[in-house]
């Protein structure tokens, strides 16, 4: 096992650990974004200590906001949240809200939770970089779900118009949201074709393959004039064998007998 992967399957046990702690969550979504998101954080992006609370690096948003288990998972891993603060994710006293607040968690660089909003604040930030002629890049994780808002769209349309060429959006193409199938709630593939149509450069990976996800950032970072989005092909709930595939875990915590096993599955990968 590589470091990436022990980064991911770390973040994976701790996505569950926050959502067993507070009985409730999202665990799908954050799981099947894990490996994208270990690779940005330990491979792509130049976030550390040091420059957490400057302008001075790259910058990501979750625009899947229920997804927060995974955003805090990685940043715990990366050092910017302890064990015992992960426990604390949606009590009362905690900082660590449902959906991430840039208020009170350092290294959150959105609050999310609105579907659609989260690109549309990713591409202002993109413009702005390049108003500041900072050269820092912008990173934004959209759900499949999610880009059946209008807002997405508006957002994407804008950034072609502004050849964001910092600007990296990742589709964490799971198939599944909380009513089941995409393709059953409303259909909003083919995605390839439609992202083309708005202006971006696309690239289509196996979301769960390290080397074909750091290809793609590679691959995004030489692109001009036109803003880039990568299709990771993701399988909902992955590396818990009950929660994969099965959209009933889209939001739903597992009790101690589902944990337990979930754990025992994730230690024997």
């Amino acid at each position: 096992m590589n470091q990436l992967q022990k980064h991911a399957l770390q973040v994976r046990k701790n996505i569950l650990k926050q959502i067993y702690c507070a009985q409730s969550g999202h665990p799908g979504g954050s799981l099947s974004g894990a490996d994208i998101l270990t690779c940005l954080y330990f491979e792509e992006m130049d976030i550390s200590a040091e420059n957490v609370d400057t302008t001075d690096r790259d910058r990501f948003v979750l625009s899947k906001g229920h997804a927060s288990p995974l955003l805090y998972a990685v940043l715990c891993e990366k050092g910017f949240i302890s064990q015992e603060e992960l426990k604390g994710f949606r009590q009362i006293d905690s900082k660590l809200q449902g959906h991430p607040n840039m208020n009170y968690v350092s290294g959150v660089d959105m609050s999310t939770g609105s579907l659609g909003q989260g690109i549309s604040c990713a591409v202002g930030m993109a413009l702005a970089n390049k108003l500041d002629n900072n050269d820092h890049r912008i990173y934004c994780l959209l759900g499949d779900g999610e880009s059946e808002e209008g807002e997405v769209w508006e957002a994407c349309m804008a950034a072609s118009h502004y050849k964001l060429d910092n600007l990296c959006l990742i589709l964490d193409y799971n198939h599944l949201q909380i009513d089941g199938n995409i393709a059953d709630v409303i259909g909003p593939e083919p995605f390839q074709s439609k992202f083309e149509a708005f202006g971006f450069h696309t690239v289509e990976i196996d979301g769960h393959n390290f080397d074909e996800i750091k290809k793609a950032f590679e691959e995004a970072r030489k692109v001009k004039g036109q803003p880039t989005v990568i299709i990771a092909h993701t399988i909902k709930g992955k590396g818990v064998s009950f929660m994969e595939n099965n959209y009933a875990w889209h939001g739903s915590a597992p009790n101690t007998e589902q944990y337990e096993q979930a754990m025992k599955e994730l230690d024997g990968e």
